[in-house]
């Protein structure tokens, strides 16, 4: 799924697949912020795999990092 048609649908579902998909690196290569951001919009929707995964990679993340990933979601969610 496309970054566009997840912003289109937001579904948890479609939110926690782009998480995976930068996660591993499926848009290009990783990207372990983006992937929070991600996980913690599907968690904000209910998925209770994206609550784990977003977990997983925080683990990863400089204080920083995960910073620049919660502003991310927030502004994502203010334009959708």
């Amino acid at each position: 799924m496309s970054v566009a048609a997840a912003e289109m649908v937001g579904s948890a579902d479609d939110l926690f697949r782009l998480g995976i998909n930068f996660s591993v690196g499926r848009t290009g290569r990783a990207d372990l912020v983006e992937a929070h951001k991600w996980f913690n919009l599907a968690a904000q929707r209910g998925s209770r795999s994206a609550i784990l995964h977003r977990e997983e990679i925080a683990s990863e993340l400089s204080a920083g990092e995960i910073a620049r990933a919660l502003r991310a979601a927030r502004e994502w969610i203010a334009t959708h």
